[in-house]
C-alpha cells in the first residue's frame, strides 16, 4: 500500500491554546517612534489606532511557537484583522496581553488561524480586543472534530468567511451607493518595511530579509499587512478625523494583496455613516490590496 501525500497539515485541537499574559510598559518613545514610521510629520507622543499590534507582536510569536511551530510559519499571510479599541493606548500605560487561538477554519486555500488577543491595564480594565486572522497557505486542518465551541466562535468564524469571500475583490463595500468621496496615493519607499520594523518592534525577516523572502516562495520582500493598514488609517484620520487619532474607535480590514518596495498604492474612502469610514485599497493597476475597511467612530 501507498501513502499519499497530503502536504502540511495543522491540527485544530490548538483551540484555546493560550500564551501571555505579558506586561510591558508603554512609553512616548514608542509611541511616536511608531507614528514616525507612518508620516514625515513631527511625531507626536498619542497611540496611533493601529498602534496595539506593537505590544501584541511579541505574544503573537509566543503563541505561534507553541501552538503553531515553525514548520509551517513561512506559509503563513495576514488575511483579516479586526480591532476594538476600549480606550487608547497611553505613555506610562502597564499593558498585560493574553493571547489565545480562538478558532482553526478550514478553507479552500488553506487554514485560517484565528488569534484573539485581549489587552487590559493596570487596573484590570480593557484597552484593546483584536481578532488577528492568518492565512496558512497550502495547509490542511486535521482533528477538526476536536475543535470546541467558544462562546464568540459563530463571529469569529464569519468574519474569516467573510475574508476568505473578499479575496479578488476590489470594490469599495461603503453602503448602498458605494460611491468614493476621495482617494489619496500612498508612496512606499525602498526602505518603508525595515523602518516600520524597528519603530513597532516587530521583527519578520520576509519583510526585511530578501533571501528569507524568497525561501518563502515571494519576489522579494513585502511591507508589513498592518503597515499597508495603518498607513491608510493615517490617511483616513488626517484627511476625516482632523488628525486627533483618539477619536477611533475600533479598526477592520481583510488583505487581498501584497505591497512590494518601493511602490505606490491607492487609500480609497467613502462618506462617513453610522457604521464609521469605510474605505479599501488598490494597486497602480487597481488590483485590491485591503478590501472591507472600517474604521469606527
Amino acid at each position: 500500500m501507498t501513502t499519499e501525500t497530503l502536504g502540511p497539515t495543522l491540527s485544530a485541537s490548538i483551540i484555546g491554546a493560550t500564551a501571555g499574559p505579558l506586561t510591558q510598559t508603554i512609553d512616548a518613545r514608542w509611541l511616536m517612534a511608531y507614528n514616525a514610521a507612518l508620516s514625515d510629520a513631527p511625531p507626536r507622543p498619542i497611540a496611533h489606532p493601529l498602534f496595539a499590534v506593537c505590544y501584541e507582536w511579541p505574544v503573537a510569536v509566543t503563541l505561534r511557537e507553541q501552538a503553531i511551530g515553525l514548520a509551517i510559519a513561512p506559509l503563513s499571510v495576514h488575511a483579516s484583522h479586526d480591532l476594538v479599541i476600549h480606550r487608547p493606548p497611553r505613555a506610562g500605560d502597564r499593558l498585560t496581553t493574553t493571547a489565545t487561538v480562538a478558532d482553526v477554519v478550514p478553507r479552500r486555500s488553506g487554514a485560517l488561524v484565528l488569534m484573539r488577543f485581549e489587552t487590559v491595564d493596570a487596573n484590570g480594565q480593557s484597552v484593546t480586543t483584536t481578532t488577528y486572522g492568518s492565512l496558512y497557505r497550502g495547509v490542511r486542518v486535521t482533528d477538526t472534530t476536536a475543535a470546541h465551541s467558544s462562546p464568540d466562535r459563530r463571529a469569529v468564524v464569519r468574519a474569516a468567511a467573510e475574508g476568505e469571500a473578499s479575496l479578488g475583490e476590489s470594490a469599495l463595500r461603503s453602503g448602498p451607493d458605494g460611491e468614493v468621496q476621495w482617494s489619496e496615493t500612498v508612496a512606499v519607499a525602498a526602505n518603508t518595511a525595515h523602518v516600520y520594523t524597528e519603530c513597532a518592534r516587530i521583527w519578520n525577516p520576509i519583510h526585511t530579509d530578501d533571501a528569507v523572502a524568497r525561501a518563502a516562495g515571494l519576489a522579494g520582500i513585502i511591507l508589513h499587512g498592518t503597515a499597508t493598514l495603518a498607513l491608510s488609517i493615517s490617511r483616513i484620520v488626517s484627511r476625516v478625523l482632523g488628525g486627533d487619532s483618539t477619536l477611533a474607535r475600533g479598526v477592520s480590514a481583510r488583505f487581498t494583496g501584497m505591497v512590494k518596495l518601493p511602490s505606490t498604492f491607492v487609500v480609497r474612502a467613502a462618506a462617513p455613516t453610522e457604521k464609521g469610514i469605510t474605505f479599501d485599497a488598490v494597486d497602480n493597476d487597481g488590483r485590491p490590496i485591503l478590501s472591507q475597511g472600517v474604521l469606527s467612530t
